[in-house]
């Protein structure tokens, strides 16, 4: 088979681009006391440091809006003491319930924080306005998230050249979490999917979340109490963890770029050393589905795979959408157990 002269040169230069990538990151992070997390020390499956594994957890995955979304709707809903929620956005008239009794985001906060504590923090959006949302449009939909209401909206303006704060998790009472890839937005793709994904006028949305009860939803309460600290000033109670919930161990981690806090001067980049570490170990499958593959070190650990595969019946499958957007997930939870 003869190769295209351009394809040989295009794929050099890409190989090039990558390799070079690569040692940039590698020496960023061993500068930051943060080398484990590309090169991971030990053949175990949880990331170093804080916070750690944690047992006694129930871990439910929800695939798609039209099933995570009536879900969150319902906690929300029979919250007790507070409602903490981040995004990347989050639009007011978006229905978390569709069908003749529909659920509105918007009208939904506004009548819980008539009796408990709503806070929300997204994104301020993007400085430049040829990306979105712009800061002006994250501002609009603000005032009317909040307008006749008592609930607290606060933009987060912290980030670093071409990136967002693009996490989206959901706290309530400090005793069940969402920790989620699915926006509470229609922007761009309204994410109320089925996961039979019917053919609709606008452009669909396929994702997944998770919800969490146990220990370790004190976890992903304290980072939203970074967060809110470090944006607004406000301390908030530290969370106890719950009572053990269910048979699952799981580790919250998560991404933040270093000088973003105060708090986490040197950044956590846990999401990279716990892939590396779940694809490292993997011996007979690895099931791949994401928006994006353009991180090298994760290729690179997927060919080595394939060259030199754990067992012979070893099988990898990766399944990315044939249009992405450009997108950035933080944080996560790991499960084991």
């Amino acid at each position: 088979m003869r190769i295209d002269p351009l394809e040989r040169i295009d794929g050099f230069l890409g190989r090039a681009v990558e390799l070079t990538v690569q040692r940039h990151h590698r020496r960023r992070l061993r500068r930051l006391g943060q080398g484990h997390a590309v090169e991971p020390a030990g053949s175990g499956q949880w990331a170093a440091g804080d916070p750690p594994p944690r047992p006694g957890n129930q871990l439910d995955v929800l695939i798609d809006g039209a099933q995570a979304l009536p879900a969150i709707a319902a906690a929300m809903a029979a919250a007790r003491s507070h409602i903490h929620v981040t995004g990347w956005h989050v639009a007011s008239h978006f229905e978390l319930v569709r069908g003749e009794r529909p659920v509105v985001l918007g009208a939904l906060l506004a009548e819980l924080a008539q009796r408990i504590d709503v806070r929300v923090m997204v994104w301020a959006g993007a400085p430049l306005p040829a990306f979105h949302p712009t800061r002006k449009e994250v501002a609009a939909e603000m005032r009317r998230l909040v307008r006749g209401t008592r609930i607290r909206c606060e933009p987060d303006p912290r980030e670093h050249p071409f990136h967002c704060h693009h996490e989206k998790t959901i706290v309530i009472d400090d005793e069940l979490a969402f920790v989620n890839g699915i926006d509470m937005t229609d922007l761009a793709g309204d994410r109320f999917d089925r996961s039979d994904h019917p053919a609709r006028r606008r452009l669909g949305w396929h994702d997944a979340g998770t919800r969490l009860r146990g220990p370790a939803v004190a976890d992903v309460a304290a980072h939203f109490a970074t967060r809110w600290q470090e944006v607004t000033g406000e301390r908030l109670p530290v969370a106890e963890p719950p009572a053990a919930a269910g048979p699952s161990t799981v580790q919250v981690v998560r991404t933040v770029a270093e000088d973003m806090y105060d708090s986490v001067p040197h950044g956590d980049f846990r999401i990279l050393e716990s892939y590396l570490r779940a694809l490292g170990r993997a011996q007979h499958l690895v099931y791949l589905e994401n928006q994006f593959l353009w991180a090298p070190k994760i290729v690179d650990v997927l060919a080595a795979k394939l060259r030199d595969p754990p067992q012979d019946e070893f099988r990898l499958v990766v399944v990315l959408p044939a249009v992405p957007t450009t997108a950035r997930t933080t944080p996560a939870a790991s499960s084991g157990g």
